[in-house]
């Protein structure tokens, strides 16, 4: 199984992302969003760790602000990240632990900046057929 695939919308870009369960399909976004970020091409030696807890009113809401916040730690403190494990995760909280490199303004880690994560189209959900979880969201560029 794939874990995440890039999808072109007008001016934007975004990804969908798949999953065993929540806490995949979670890790596989993060991992499509800065796959985005850095073009694919890079190999990274983890020198930042933080944690993250993080609250909403639904799984959707969750996974919007899952995002949000990591792409805020990523233009804050000039990382990029690779590794998430997810202590805990349920409809409505996450705690998480991430890793990843600090780069500088001048280092060409960074392909294409992702400006924000939207709404649209935004969605996540479990399909019963199969038992797989499916995560799709759009990012402004």
């Amino acid at each position: 199984m794939k874990e995440f695939e890039i999808i072109e919308h007008t001016a934007d870009i975004g990804i969908v992302a798949y999953g065993k369960n929540k806490k995949e399909v979670f890790i596989n976004a993060a991992k499509g969003m800065f796959d985005i970020i850095t073009g694919g091409n890079i190999t990274l030696k983890e020198d930042f760790y933080d944690k993250i807890e993080l609250e909403a009113d639904n799984l959707e809401g969750l996974f919007f602000v899952w995002l949000n916040e990591l792409l805020y730690i990523s233009e804050t403190k000039l990382v990029i990240l690779n590794k998430f494990e997810i202590k805990d995760l349920s409809n409505n909280k996450i705690s998480v632990e991430v890793r990843g490199m600090t780069i500088n303004q001048l280092d060409r880690k960074i392909e294409k900046e992702i400006k924000a994560v939207t709404y649209h189209r935004l969605e996540i959900k479990k399909d019963e057929e199969s038992g797989l979880w499916r995560a799709q969201v759009i990012f402004d560029i």
